[in-house]
Parts: C-alpha cells; sequence; structure tokens
C-alpha cells in the first residue's frame, strides 16, 4: 500500500504536520510506503495562476495520482482549512481521490473549530471523489504542545486517537486493494425463476 501525506500548512514546522509525521510513522512501522507533499514547497505563483505545466504541480498530481490512500493535515484557520491546501484541492482533477481512503487531521487553537473537519474539509474530499473519508482526528494547540528545543509534544489522548486512526487508514486501504471484483450484471431477459 502507498500512502501520500499532504502538509497543508504555509509554516515549515507545525502542529498539523506534528500530527501527520505521527500517522506517517505509525504506517512505516506496518510497510507502508509514504509519499510526502508539502504545499508550501510549490510554486506560489504555480498554484495561484493554475499552471498545470509547472514542473512542481505536475509532481504534485502524479503523487496524488500514484498514491492509494491520502493522509491530509491542515491548520485551520477562520473555521477552514488552510488557503494553501485550497488552493492545491482546487487544482486537482474532480476525482483525483476516486477509489481511495482519506483521513483528514487538523489542529487549531480551540475545541472550538473542530467542526472545520467535517462541514468544510470533509465536503471538498468527498467531491473529489475519495472512496472512504475516515473520522478525523482534531487536535488542539494544548494536545499537541510546543517544547523549548521547539519540536513537539504529542498528548496520550491524541496520540492514541492517531494510532486508532492509521489503523483504519491501513485496513482501509488494504480492503480496497483486495476488494472482490464486481459481478457482471445479468440480463433480466436472462433470470429464471419459479413460482
Amino acid at each position: 500500500m502507498s500512502v501520500l501525506l499532504i502538509a497543508g500548512s504555509p509554516s515549515e514546522r507545525s502542529r498539523s504536520a506534528a500530527l501527520l509525521d505521527r500517522v506517517g510513522r505509525l504506517l512505516s512501522q506496518r510497510d507502508v510506503a509514504i509519499d510526502r507533499l508539502q504545499v508550501r514547497d510549490l510554486s506560489s505563483q504555480a498554484l495561484l495562476l493554475a499552471d498545470f505545466s509547472h514542473r512542481t504541480v505536475v509532481e504534485a498530481l502524479h503523487q496524488v495520482d500514484r498514491a492509494q490512500a491520502i493522509v491530509v493535515a491542515t491548520p485551520v484557520y477562520k473555521a477552514a482549512y488552510s488557503g494553501v491546501l485550497k488552493v492545491l484541492l482546487d487544482l486537482l482533477p474532480q476525482s483525483a481521490f476516486k477509489g481511495k481512503t482519506v483521513l483528514p487531521l487538523a489542529t487549531g487553537g480551540s475545541p472550538h473549530h473542530m467542526l472545520a473537519l467535517d462541514y468544510a474539509l470533509r465536503p471538498v474530499l468527498q467531491s473529489l471523489g475519495a472512496r472512504h473519508i475516515l473520522p478525523g482526528v482534531y487536535a488542539t494547540d494544548a494536545q499537541v504542545a510546543l517544547t523549548p528545543e521547539q519540536g513537539y509534544v504529542i498528548q496520550p489522548e491524541t496520540e492514541a486517537r492517531l494510532e486508532e486512526s492509521a489503523a483504519a487508514l491501513y485496513a482501509e486501504g488494504l480492503r480496497g486493494r483486495s476488494a472482490t471484483p464486481v459481478l457482471e450484471p445479468i440480463a433480466f431477459s436472462r433470470v429464471r425463476c419459479s413460482v
């Protein structure tokens, strides 16, 4: 299984990236191939001008296409996901997540913004054709605390939710790969029954 981790924070180091990195490490323990996409590293001009031919945009589209599952992490600003993530999602083809399982992650200053996962991000992921969107993990600043060394410590309750979500993503992603083939439809004229 291959999983693409999409970091939707405009900051190089962020709480949402800390959650994303932790999920990546949990999946790596299961021998999952991990690929990373930091939206902030893409050409901002290419993103804003929808330059589909720019090499960073082309590579990002290929990364999304190759992945079997997606983890999207974003900080919540003004009750919605980040603007840089919005710009990337707007550039993706309408069926970019078709057949993929998606795990959304978000961080915010307080619990008041936790519904941004369900009311802002989930509809966009759904519109991109995600096969299954797992319940997201939202963490507050207090649950992903900044250390004096400029690192982050994830609180045990949040860590447990991340472990559960990574396990669910692994199980769902494998299910999608090994799903039984769809049976061929049978014409009504071929149906035989006795009454």
